[in-house]
């Protein structure tokens, strides 16, 4: 019974330890799996491979909307990269970085096994005055769609907008003064949509972009007004119209019964054919005729 059990034993130690062996084998670890720069800074990625790779392959790529691009390859910079980055022993150093550099690299290790390690580059860029959409009028009832955007902030803007200097909460029943309005008000996109819009909606607007890096920044403020539908206008244009072709209408009624427009008239003129006499011929007076023409001849 103590035999089995020291037996067991022993297996669970040798388990132990080739798991242990398993996974320190072949690892990569990175002394930062995020690195935040500002623009125009130097920047380290850390990739650094376990004794086991020995003399490896290491190649870095970037992820991105496109697909993947390769950044160092077979032992030197791709193209994009040439004279802005080095390859160390302990990982990847960018000599100055720009807001096209922000995305995830991938660390690739092969020689033997293989391994990788993510780290994401973050470059430091702060908000410029974003673009703002907001109607200056609109209808009672109707949606009315506020946008507000900045594509060049690094790391993604949130926004908020401004009516009348006061902040829009993200629901109206957070405030008072915005209970009567009804709205979705997306932080993350600077999408802000009244459905329906109200009179009480109508102020100034502008908006804000802020992402830790900086000063936040705002577009100009934009007055909107919302009104009701002018029926009565409406009414009055009709009307209007109506007369106009009502009094067109007569006068040329008018001149035409005065003769002075030129009656037109498209009848296809008549064609009469007849038919051309029929000649009777008398047979002696073919005969005189051939005697005469030989006379002549």
């Amino acid at each position: 019974m103590a035999r089995g059990s020291s037996l067991k034993a022993l297996a669970s130690a040798f388990l132990s330890l080739l798991l242990a062996a398993t996974a320190s084998s072949y690892s990569i670890t990175s002394k930062s799996e995020k690195v935040s720069v500002p623009e125009n800074a130097a920047a380290d990625l850390s990739c650094e491979y376990s004794a086991d790779f020995g003399d490896p392959r290491v190649e870095w790529k970037l992820e991105t909307s496109k697909g993947i691009e390769f950044v160092f390859y077979n032992n030197q910079p791709t193209a994009a990269y040439v004279g802005r980055i080095e390859r160390y022993p302990g990982g990847l150093r960018f000599s100055k970085v720009t807001r096209k550099d922000n995305g995830v690299y991938t660390c690739e290790v092969t020689s033997g096994g293989y391994a990788e390690k993510k780290i994401q580059l973050i470059v430091q860029v702060p908000p410029s005055p974003p673009v703002c959409s907001v109607p200056t009028s609109s209808t009672t009832g109707s949606q009315v769609t506020l946008t507000c955007s900045d594509k060049d902030a690094s790391p993604k803007p949130t926004y908020q907008w401004f009516r009348n200097k006061v902040p829009v909460p993200n629901s109206p029943k957070q405030i008072a003064a915005f209970q009567n309005s009804s709205y979705t008000f997306d932080p993350s996109t600077g999408t802000l949509t009244f459905q329906p819009v109200a009179k009480i909606d109508s102020g100034e607007y502008y908006c804000q972009a802020q992402n830790g890096i900086g000063q936040p920044s705002s577009c100009g403020a934009v007055r909107m007004e919302v009104g009701d539908v002018n029926v009565g206008g409406i009414v009055a244009a009709v009307i209007i119209v109506t007369l106009v072709i009502a009094v067109i209408g007569l006068a040329l009624w008018y001149a035409h019964r005065k003769g002075y427009l030129p009656s037109v008239c498209l009848r296809k003129p008549k064609v009469v054919y007849s038919v051309p006499p029929v000649r009777d011929t008398d047979p002696e007076d073919d005969v005189d005729f051939r005697q005469k023409s030989s006379f002549l001849v």
